[in-house]
């Protein structure tokens, strides 16, 4: 559960930062990070709703970019009540949450603000999509709401592959079941995956592949693509030393 990285893009409320402290540390989550947060996350109000979580608060990672957030992570979930701006179907946090479990595996799980949600740029960083099924005639959550009912999912996850024997909780888990989503450890970073993307990119461009006014749309359907594929290291490795040859052939037979 230390490996798994809460991430949160633009909080604008002290308040739910602070709730969010509190119910992570209820969950045994223990790393928060902050893009570009637009209120004081260590402030009166957040430290009033995190009440015994001042811990994590004072270890909150603030960065300014959604890319530097996911340094050294292999997996990311993004979350989203917007179904109809991907290209692939959502996730509930059941079946998709425990796949951030891993050993040795560094994963993030990352919310957007409260007034809008991810981006679609921003859920490009997701490998997979969670939405959380809620009643449709008010299927809106508070951000500290959504990270409480992930942070549950995981717990639950964690605690089905980890059965905590004591007699408090013998009776509240399930049977240990085997997690179907583990796949090696050996995953690629985020920020190689990221380096590839930039490169088959400029390469479709020079191609004539893609044309500017439309390469996001399309690249997010090759994101998708790769992203069912769960990419290893030694995979992008490959992919990129591809991309460089095609260069090298391109430079040499031009005139």
């Amino acid at each position: 559960m230390e490996k798994i990285k809460i991430v949160v893009v633009e909080p604008a409320g002290a308040l739910n930062i602070g709730s969010i402290a509190r119910v992570m540390k209820n969950m045994g989550l223990t790393q928060l990070v902050l893009v570009n947060p637009r209120c004081n996350p260590v402030g009166e109000e957040a430290r009033q709703m995190a009440v015994h979580a001042q811990d994590i608060l004072d270890n909150i990672v603030v960065v300014d970019s959604l890319p530097i957030a996911l340094q050294e992570c292999q997996r990311a979930i993004t979350t989203t009540a917007r179904p109809r701006a991907l290209f692939t179907d959502l996730e509930s946090p059941r079946k998709a949450l425990p796949w951030l479990i891993e050993p040795n595996v560094n994963s993030a799980l990352i919310f957007g603000p409260e007034d809008r949600g991810l981006s679609n740029q921003e859920l490009n960083y997701g490998q997979r999509f969670v939405g959380i099924p809620a009643n449709p005639v008010y299927s809106s959550l508070n951000l500290a709401q959504a990270v409480g009912i992930c942070a549950y999912e995981l717990y639950q996850a964690f605690l089905s592959q980890n059965i905590d024997k004591s007699p408090a909780y013998a009776n509240l888990q399930e049977n240990p079941t085997n997690n179907n989503n583990s796949v090696s450890s050996q995953d690629a970073p985020v920020e190689a995956v990221e380096a590839y993307y930039d490169n088959l990119e400029s390469l479709l461009l020079d191609i004539g592949y893609l044309y500017p006014h439309t390469a996001a749309t399309r690249m997010a359907k090759v994101r998708r693509l790769y992203n069912r594929s769960y990419l290893k290291l030694e995979e992008v490795s490959m992919l990129r030393g591809m991309l460089r040859q095609i260069r090298w052939a391109m430079n040499r037979n031009r005139p």
